[in-house]
């Protein structure tokens, strides 16, 4: 038997006006994370998640019948998307649906981020560039990247505290090469570093960089990082996935949420906690109410990425 509907709540944020609908709709059963919750989440976390999303087109992946059951990608706005909500007409080579071009939500502001949770969009996913600055109303194209992205993603019985001892050998060799990376959790069972670039290399430079630290890291560790995504080398490794980097790939934004049993959430981290938990004195996992906790303590670690 569905669950009852209730009526549509009205809300003025930035001074537009949106109908949130199913604010009690349970998303997350374990921990009995509401639609409302959510959307009082991304509210809370606004002033720090708008600058990683500032710019970049946004694939959101939504789950309007909670994470309980299979969500969606979500690239192109949806019909009835108010004139407000920033969008970005983009080229879609190789579309699996046979499309030239898709227009893409850039959440820009507060009320955008409302309008995104209030389709349950769980998840938000950027590249590492942002749409280039032209001013034209019709197609846009993608700027040199302005972030460099290591991805560390363990092979189980690997886990989060190996990607830190990962994480702290790839800060030396990013520091030697005059970048200065910044950690966040993935959100669920990784880190991954964050580095600003001048915004001067096509994507294609960043991943052969890229490429280029994860082989380094695996002939220094052999028995502990792989370069590769075959499944056979993954065990009990960590994989350096270099190919974020691509210019069609994106990653979880920092402070998103994401789909799992309970509502976890990207967060950014100190070097302190990383060097902690490679030690095996800190878990690296953290829900909503714990980033909003964070976010009064540390303010927004990543800040130096924006500034």
């Amino acid at each position: 038997m569905p669950a009852p509907t209730s009526p549509p709540t009205v809300v003025v944020v930035d001074g537009h006006r949106l109908s949130l609908t199913n604010l009690g709709k349970v998303l997350y059963r374990e921990t009995g994370t509401t639609k409302g919750d959510v959307i009082a989440y991304y509210s809370a976390v606004a002033p720090a998640i708008l600058p990683a999303l500032r710019g970049r087109p946004v694939t959101m992946r939504r789950f309007p019948n909670g994470t309980d059951e299979a969500g969606f990608y979500a690239k192109n706005v949806p019909a009835g998307t108010p004139p407000w909500v920033s969008t970005a007409l983009l080229p879609a080579p190789g579309s699996t649906r046979d499309r030239d071009a898709i227009t893409y939500p850039v959440l820009d502001s507060p009320a955008a981020l409302v309008w995104s949770a209030n389709l349950a969009a769980l998840e938000l996913h950027v590249p590492q560039w942002q749409v280039a600055a032209d001013g034209a109303a019709g197609l846009r194209q993608a700027a040199s990247p302005d972030l460099l992205v290591v991805d560390l993603d363990p092979g189980a019985p690997a886990d989060v505290r190996h990607c830190c001892q990962v994480a702290l050998a790839a800060r030396t060799v990013l520091r030697e090469t005059g970048l200065e990376p910044l950690p966040k959790t993935s959100g669920s069972k990784g880190l991954q570093l964050l580095a600003r670039l001048p915004g001067t290399e096509p994507a294609s430079t960043v991943s052969e960089h890229a490429h280029a630290l994860a082989l380094h890291l695996e002939r220094s560790y052999p028995h502990l990082v792989v370069s590769r995504m075959t499944k056979s080398l993954r065990p009990g490794r960590v994989l350096v996935d270099w190919s974020q980097n691509a210019a069609a790939k994106t990653t979880i934004a920092a402070y998103s949420l994401r789909a799992r049993s309970r509502p976890t959430a990207s967060t950014p981290v100190t070097w302190d906690e990383v060097e902690a938990c490679a030690q095996g004195r800190l878990p690296l996992l953290f829900e909503a109410s714990d980033v909003l906790d964070r976010l009064q303590r540390h303010g927004d670690l990543l800040s130096p990425l924006w500034l």
